[in-house]
């Protein structure tokens, strides 16, 4: 494949949220082809918020060991991916990520002021692996390894994540005008905090509900980027 029909196909995904399943979607992309992989997958767990709301494919992994192997192929060489996981599923997340190929190489706590849930504890923080493919560099100004995470009120998605959180993390690992991918979109919360920190973006998701509440909500966000650079005088492409 040329450069051009490899950048052709790319822009076919880019700044966009395709509604489908993550793996053949990543299929249709590109070897080595974003810059940064940011996401939050089904932690396996069939999940039900209190209002009934729940995940798809949140209830076996069979999908999980192809969806990581294609997350390594679009990932470029030397760089990283951070993807949130379900303590409880701990084996089988580490299994398919070994198995496609990333190297875990760091471990991040976010801790939530409010409990998710209780059982012999109260369920007061999330966790995510930064996995690596090759030798990335290291930042310049390292996060530090426990963050606190704002509830996002969790409107448009039972899991939903703070756009704050993402960008931090998105301007650590990445550059702007790179690309970077959520294969389980959601509400679009990673492609949110990617366009407002001035990266590109590709999102995959699933649901048919949560699909059409991220577009709408990515419609709202580019109208906000539109908005705040006209008024700065800012011409936007």
């Amino acid at each position: 494949m040329t450069t051009t029909s490899t950048a052709r196909q790319q822009s076919n995904f880019t700044n966009t949220i395709t509604h489908g399943d993550c793996i053949e979607v990543m299929r249709r992309m590109p070897a080595n082809s974003v810059d940064f992989v940011l996401t939050d997958p089904p932690y396996l767990v069939n999940y039900r918020d209190r209002s009934g709301r729940s995940i798809e494919n949140d209830s076996n992994a069979a999908w999980l060991k192809p969806a990581m192997k294609e997350a390594y192929r679009v990932l470029k060489q030397d760089r990283v991916a951070i993807m949130f996981y379900g303590w409880t599923k701990i084996d089988l997340f580490f299994d398919a990520w070994k198995e496609a190929g990333f190297q875990p190489v760091g471990h991040i706590v976010f801790r939530k002021s409010y409990s998710s849930k209780s059982r012999f504890f109260r369920y007061q923080h999330e966790q995510a692996f930064l996995l690596a493919k090759g030798r990335p560099p290291l930042p310049k100004q390292p996060l530090p390894d426990v963050m606190d995470m704002p509830y996002s009120g969790n409107k448009l998605h039972p899991t939903q994540k703070p756009v704050p959180v993402l960008a931090s993390l998105i301007r650590s690992f990445s550059l702007p005008g790179e690309t970077v991918l959520d294969a389980f979109a959601g509400s679009g919360s990673t492609c949110a905090a990617a366009a407002l920190t001035g990266r590109k973006y590709i999102g995959i998701e699933l649901s048919d509900v949560y699909f059409h509440q991220a577009v709408d909500r990515m419609a709202r966000v580019h109208e906000r980027i539109v908005s705040r650079s006209s008024h700065a005088g800012i011409s936007t492409p």
